[in-house]
C-alpha cells in the first residue's frame, strides 16, 4: 500500500509483475491503469423512435456505470485511469461537445425515461469533472499543488474551451461549486491565465464574423484581415439564405451564453477580456448587428412560424446575455474596487464614467443597457462613495440617458408569431459554445 500524508506523486507501491515476482513502481504508472473501454457520449435522439431511444438508453447506460465505476476508485487509482485512460477523455470531451444546452433541451423528447438517463449522465460527467480539479481530497490522498497543475496542463485535462463548456453545461445551480473549481486550477496552473489571454482575440473574432455575413462593419472592429474585393457583395440579414439566417443566430446565441456564463462564474476573467478592450467592441457589436438581426427575424417571411418564434427568442436572449456580459465587465474592473475602498478609487471612478460617456453614441445598446441596469444607481453610487466625483460630467451624462427615454422605446416588436411570451426580453437556461 502507498504511505499515508505523502503526496501521490511521490508515492512508490510494491506490486506483482508479470511472472509473479514483486516489483516497485511510482503509484502514478500506466501500467496501473484498469482496461476499460469509456464510449463515446451521443445526445439524445430528436424523435422518440423506439430504436434510437433504446440505442441513446443503452449507450447512456455504459457511460453512467463505467463513471460511476470511475467516482469509486481510490485516489491512486482514479488518477491512474484519468491521466493514462485516453478512452476516458474522449468520453468527457465528447459529452462537453455533443450534451444538449438550455435552450436545446425544450426541443428534446418528452420521455421521462430519456430524461431521466440524461440526468444520470450530465451528473457523473460534473462529479468526474469536480473531481478532477480537486488536488487534495484528504490528509492522506492528495497530490503536490506544483505537481497537479502541471498533470492537468500537459495532459490537457482541462483547457480554456473545455472550462468555457464546464460553465454553460453546468452552471445553473452549481456556480460555487464551479467558482471553487476553475479557482483552483487557475491557482494552481497559472499558465490557464495565458491561455485565457491567447483565447480572448478569438472571441472578438465572433463578433467581427456575424458582422461580415451581415455585411455590415463595426467601428471598434481592428483590421484583423485585409478587406475583401468582394465585401460589397456580402449578404444582408435581411438577403441572406434562410438556413443562413438561422446558423448565424444560433452561433450568436450559443456565443453569448457561453462567454457570459464564463464571466458571471469565473468573475476573475473579466480583467483578461477587459484588457483587450471586449466591452467598446461589444456595445458597438450590439450597435450595429443587434437591429438588422432583430429586422431579418421580424420582417422576413417564414413558412414555419415555429422556427421564427425560437429565433426571436434565441436572438433576445443573446440581446440580454450581452448586456448582462457589459455589467459584469464593468462591476468587477470598475465599480467592485471603488465599492471596496480600495486604493486608486479616483482612477477607477474615472474609468466607469469614461465607460459609460462611450456608451451615449450607442443609442440602442445604451437604451437596453439602462432598462436592465439603471446608469443612474450606479452614478448614485459613485457619489456615494466619492463625494468629489465631477458632477458636471455626471449630469451630462445622466440628460443622454434622459434623452433616451425622450425619444421612446426603441423598435423591438415581436414577430407575429411569438406571441407566447411579452416584452423585449426572454429568460432561458444557457445555450452550447459551437
Amino acid at each position: 500500500m502507498a504511505c499515508a500524508r505523502v503526496p501521490l506523486d511521490e508515492q512508490q507501491v510494491t506490486e506483482p509483475g508479470p511472472l509473479g515476482k514483486e516489483h516497485t513502481l511510482p503509484a502514478l504508472h500506466p501500467t496501473r491503469k484498469e482496461d476499460r473501454c469509456f464510449v463515446p457520449y451521443k445526445s439524445p435522439p430528436e424523435d422518440c423512435s423506439p430504436a434510437e431511444v433504446e440505442e441513446f438508453m443503452e449507450h447512456a447506460k455504459f457511460i453512467t456505470e463505467d463513471l460511476e465505476w470511475l467516482l469509486t476508485l481510490p485516489h491512486d487509482k482514479f488518477w491512474c485511469q484519468v491521466v493514462f485512460d485516453d478512452s476516458l477523455q474522449r468520453c468527457l470531451d465528447s459529452y462537453l461537445h455533443q450534451a444538449p444546452r438550455g435552450l436545446d433541451l425544450a426541443s428534446l423528447p418528452s420521455s421521462p425515461a430519456v430524461a431521466d438517463m440524461q440526468r444520470s449522465v450530465h451528473r457523473a460527467v460534473f462529479l468526474t469533472f469536480l473531481r478532477m480539479a480537486t488536488h487534495k481530497e484528504s490528509k492522506e490522498n492528495f497530490l503536490t499543488p506544483a505537481v497537479f497543475g502541471e498533470i492537468i496542463y500537459e495532459n490537457f485535462l482541462f483547457d480554456i474551451p473545455k472550462i468555457l463548456d464546464l460553465c454553460v453545461l453546468f452552471g445553473k445551480g452549481n456556480s460555487q461549486l464551479l467558482n471553487k473549481m476553475l479557482e483552483n486550477i487557475f491557482t494552481q496552473q497559472p499558465s490557464y491565465y495565458s491561455d485565457l489571454d491567447e483565447t480572448v482575440p478569438t472571441v472578438l473574432q465572433v463578433f467581427d464574423t456575424i458582422l461580415d455575413k451581415c455585411g455590415l462593419h463595426c467601428e471598434g472592429a481592428t483590421a484583423m484581415e485585409p478587406m475583401k474585393l468582394n465585401a460589397h457583395k456580402q449578404p444582408t440579414a435581411m438577403a441572406m439564405s434562410q438556413q443562413d439566417l438561422v446558423d448565424l443566430i444560433l452561433y450568436l446565441c450559443d456565443s453569448t451564453t457561453t462567454i457570459h456564463a464564463f464571466l458571471d462564474i469565473f468573475p476573475a476573467a473579466c480583467s483578461s477580456f477587459h484588457s483587450h478592450g471586449f466591452l467598446s467592441r461589444l456595445t458597438s457589436f450590439y450597435e450595429a448587428a443587434v437591429p438588422d438581426l432583430e429586422k431579418a427575424v421580424r420582417k422576413r417571411n417564414f413558412d414555419d412560424k415555429g422556427l421564427q418564434q425560437d429565433l426571436w427568442k434565441r436572438l433576445s436572449h443573446s440581446c440580454r446575455k450581452m448586456v448582462e456580459m457589459a455589467h459584469l465587465l464593468l462591476h468587477h474592473t470598475c465599480l467592485q474596487p471603488i465599492l471596496e475602498g480600495g486604493e486608486n478609487m479616483q482612477t477607477f471612478a474615472e474609468e466607469l464614467l469614461q465607460h459609460f460617456t462611450s456608451f451615449l453614441p450607442e443609442k440602442r445598446f445604451l437604451s437596453d443597457y439602462d432598462e436592465q441596469f439603471p446608469i443612474a444607481d450606479d452614478i448614485s453610487l459613485l457619489q456615494q462613495a466619492l463625494p468629489v466625483i465631477d458632477e458636471t460630467r455626471t449630469s451630462y451624462l445622466l440628460q443622454g440617458v434622459e434623452c433616451l427615454g425622450l425619444r421612446g422605446p426603441t423598435e423591438t416588436t415581436q414577430p407575429d408569431s411569438a406571441s407566447g411570451s411579452s416584452g423585449r426580453w426572454c429568460c432561458c437556461c444557457c445555450f452550447s459554445w459551437l
